[in-house]
C-alpha cells in the first residue's frame, strides 16, 4: 500500500505543489472537510479531476483531524493505492430517520462477498435525516460479526444544522456511503474507549421509545436527570455534553455504550439522545475527566494497535465525538498524541470529529458510540 497525506486551508491552499500520482482503480481518497464546501466544493472538484479512477469517501466533520492538529473549514485527504487489495464504493440515500435501517441493509448486500473483509461507512450527520442505531441495525442484519465495520457520522460543527457525505466524488446531503476492502492481504485494526467517569446509582429504562428516553426505574427521567444536574440543569441542554448517560443490557454486561443528549422535553420530562436508549436496560450518569478523555483516546489506539499486525505505511482514521471536542476546549489535540503515540511508529493518522462513531466495542458486531474516540487502523502485506 503507497499512502500519502495532505491538506488544503483557504489561508494557504494545498500543503503539496502536485498531488501524489497514484491514481488506479484500487486508489481510496478519503476526504474530511468543513460543511461549506457544500456551498463551494471547488477544492474537491480539483481532487476528483486529479483521480479520476479512484475511489472516493469523505463527509464534513465538526473538526478535521490532520496529524495531531485540528482544524476548521479546511480539508483533510489521504491517498492510498493498494497493491494486493481490491475495493468498491457504494450508497445509499438516507432521507428520514425511518429509512436508516434499509439503507444500511442496502450498503451491505452491495458490498457483501466471500472475500470482504472490512467496510468504512459514512453517513449525514442530521438527527432528521438518520438514525445512527438504525442505521448500524441495518448493516448488522446482513454481514457477518467477522467483517469489521467502522466509520461515523457526518458532522456541522456545533451547528447540527446540515451535513455532506461524498456521492459520486461529490458533496450531498441525505447519503450515507461505504468502501468495502477485499482479500487476505488486507489488515484492519479498532479500538473504541470512551474515557468517561461513571457516578450515582445505575437505575432501569423503564420506558423509551427508540432514542426518546421517558422514565428511569418508573420515574420522569428528565426529573432524575435534573436532581444530579443541581445548579447546571439550568444550562440545558447544553450542560448535557459534560453528563452522558452510560447503557447497558444488563448488570453482568461488560459492553457499556455512552449516549449523548441532544434535547430535552420539559412537557414530557423526557430527553432526546444520540442514539437510541432500549427499554429493558440500565442506565448510569458520566462525567468528564480531562485526563480520563485522554486516557481513553490511548487506550483505543492500543486496543487497534493489538488487533492487526505492525506494518509500514499504516493509515490511522481517526474518528471523535464532537461533545469531546467542546468539553476538552483548547486540550482535545492532547488525545490525538495520546492516540498516535501509542500507534506504530510511522503510522499516519487522519480523521474528523463527529455527530456519532462506528465501531465494535471489542469484537464482533459494530456499534453506535457517542462522546467516544474510535481508531481504525488499515494496513496492508
Amino acid at each position: 500500500m503507497q499512502l500519502q497525506l495532505f491538506n488544503y486551508t483557504t489561508e494557504a491552499g494545498w500543503s503539496v505543489e502536485t498531488f501524489p500520482q497514484l491514481d488506479s482503480p484500487n486508489t481510496l481518497i478519503l476526504v474530511f472537510g468543513a460543511t461549506v464546501y457544500l456551498d463551494d466544493p471547488t477544492p474537491i472538484q480539483q481532487i476528483a479531476q486529479a483521480y479520476p479512477q479512484s475511489i472516493f469517501l469523505g463527509c464534513s466533520t465538526s473538526g478535521e483531524i490532520f496529524g495531531t492538529t485540528i482544524l476548521d473549514n479546511s480539508l483533510s485527504v489521504a491517498v492510498m493505492r493498494f497493491t494486493a487489495t481490491t475495493i468498491k464504493g457504494t450508497y445509499a440515500p438516507i432521507l428520514s430517520s425511518n429509512s436508516s435501517f434499509n439503507a444500511g441493509q442496502a450498503i451491505a448486500k452491495e458490498l457483501l462477498h466471500p472475500h470482504l473483509r472490512g467496510l468504512i461507512v459514512l453517513s449525514d450527520g442530521t438527527s432528521t435525516n438518520v438514525n445512527g442505531s438504525n442505521l448500524v441495525r441495518g448493516l448488522n442484519s446482513i454481514l457477518p460479526d467477522s467483517i469489521s465495520v467502522t466509520g461515523g457520522l457526518a458532522g456541522d460543527g456545533d451547528r447540527f444544522t446540515r451535513t455532506w457525505v461524498l456521492k459520486d466524488k461529490m458533496p450531498h446531503s441525505g447519503y450515507v456511503a461505504a468502501v468495502g476492502f477485499y482479500g487476505d492481504h488486507i489488515h484492519f485494526g479498532h479500538g473504541s474507549k470512551a474515557g468517561w467517569r461513571i457516578f450515582g446509582p445505575e437505575r432501569q429504562v423503564t420506558r423509551s421509545q427508540e432514542n426518546v428516553l421517558y422514565e428511569l426505574d418508573g420515574q420522569p427521567a428528565l426529573e432524575l436527570y435534573k436532581r444530579y444536574l443541581g445548579e447546571r440543569a439550568a444550562d440545558l441542554p447544553a450542560s448535557a455534553l459534560l453528563f452522558p448517560l452510560s447503557i447497558r443490557e444488563n448488570h453482568d454486561s461488560d459492553k457499556q455504550i455512552v449516549r449523548t443528549i441532544l434535547s430535552v422535553d420539559e412537557e414530557a420530562q423526557s430527553m432526546t439522545f444520540a442514539g437510541d436508549i432500549p427499554e429493558g436496560y440500565f442506565a448510569q450518569l458520566m462525567r468528564a475527566s480531562f485526563n480520563g478523555l485522554v486516557d481513553g483516546a490511548a487506550e483505543a489506539a492500543a486496543v487497534a494497535r493489538g488487533s492487526a499486525p505492525d506494518l509500514d505505511d499504516t493509515l490511522s482514521i481517526t474518528i471523535s465525538c464532537v461533545g469531546r471536542r467542546l468539553v476538552m476546549g483548547e486540550y482535545t489535540e492532547d488525545e490525538l498524541d495520546a492516540a498516535l503515540e501509542v500507534l506504530p511508529k510511522g503510522t499516519q493518522q487522519i480523521g474528523f470529529y463527529s455527530y456519532g462513531e462506528i465501531s465494535p466495542f471489542a469484537t464482533g458486531y459494530c456499534d453506535l458510540h457517542n462522546q467516544t474516540m474510535t481508531v481504525t487502523t488499515i494496513s496492508e502485506d
